[in-house]
């Protein structure tokens, strides 16, 4: 049974709260994504920001009296920085959030609306939409081995569950691995004492590359291109190119709308990884090595 904890997201007051500047309160329009009926999103005008956090990988907006908004963007979702009272516009964008210097535009480049905006009182409210994930950063090696281990998982799934684990998710799940050298289909019970203090060593030192990179690139600007898939990146969204550490092409899994990237050269000893779909559409021409696969290339010489 899935163990869930119920702890108060500590004030984070970071570079996101110098954005709102001089708290006096925020407007919220909300349309399409708002998920709650009370309180209203009316409720909260005039009520100052105490801060802005982070939630696994949701936004959220603390304001006086004990009152949050709560921002997932999922995949598609985006934030915008605009002039204050900017209208919402009918296609993609679904709320905005009016600050004294500026409005916050929501807009989500997908028709499946899984953007969503909660506005919650108390902690306990708070606390009942938390996933519960390990936070990495403060966390002790022992305590993540404890997480990796409740469930028995492939790794790919456990560093993206948010239920596990605070803010992986898809992409940095791909990178941890491949720094790690680990498989991503390796069940998280079937580690070495070695290999998981590697992995936890590794998921650390990519989250905090990766912060860095982000915040110097960011500098005192906004966000506005967001994405996963980064040319700086190792092995997410580079299926056939070729792994910066042993030039083996780059191979994926593809699971519903979700897509595993990893290194045969690296991480599996060579062994191609099945694809359901395609290893069972190929059947015995599926290459389960490099030297299979690049006996298939065009213009191999191999017998």
């Amino acid at each position: 049974m899935r163990r869930r904890k119920r702890i108060r997201v500590p004030p984070d007051r970071a570079e996101a709260a110098a954005i709102i500047s001089q708290p006096r309160g925020a407007l919220v329009r909300a349309r399409a994504l708002l998920r709650t009926v009370t309180p209203t999103p009316s409720s909260l005008e005039g009520l100052p920001v105490l801060s802005v956090a982070r939630m696994g990988k949701r936004l959220v907006f603390e304001f006086e009296a004990e009152r949050f908004l709560v921002l997932h963007l999922m995949i598609a979702g985006r934030l915008h920085w605009k002039k204050r009272g900017v209208a919402i516009p009918r296609k993609r964008a679904h709320a905005a959030l009016d600050f004294p210097k500026g409005s916050l535009l929501v807009t989500e480049a997908s028709s499946k609306k899984r953007a969503s905006l909660h506005v919650i009182e108390g902690l306990r409210a708070l606390s009942e939409i938390d996933p519960g994930g390990l936070e990495v950063f403060s966390a002790s090696p022992e305590a993540f081995r404890e997480v990796l281990l409740l469930e028995r998982h492939t790794l790919k799934r456990s560093l993206s569950d948010p239920y596990l684990f605070s803010g992986i998710g898809n992409a940095y799940s791909d990178e941890i691995l491949h720094r790690a050298g680990l498989s991503p289909l390796k069940m998280s019970d079937r580690l070495s004492d070695e290999e998981h203090e590697r992995l936890f060593e590794k998921t650390r030192e990519v989250l905090k590359e990766w912060t860095l990179r982000l915040r110097e690139e960011v500098g005192d600007g906004f966000p506005e291109k967001v994405t996963a898939f980064r040319p700086e990146m190792a092995v997410h969204g580079r299926f056939k190119d070729p792994c910066p550490v042993c030039r083996t092409p780059v191979q994926r899994i593809v699971r519903a709308e979700n897509e595993v990237n990893y290194c045969p050269g690296c991480q599996t000893g060579g062994k191609i990884l099945a694809d359901r779909a395609l290893s069972k559409l190929l059947g015995k021409d599926w290459p389960r090595t490099i030297e299979e696969l690049e006996k298939r290339r065009p213009g191999s010489s191999a017998e």
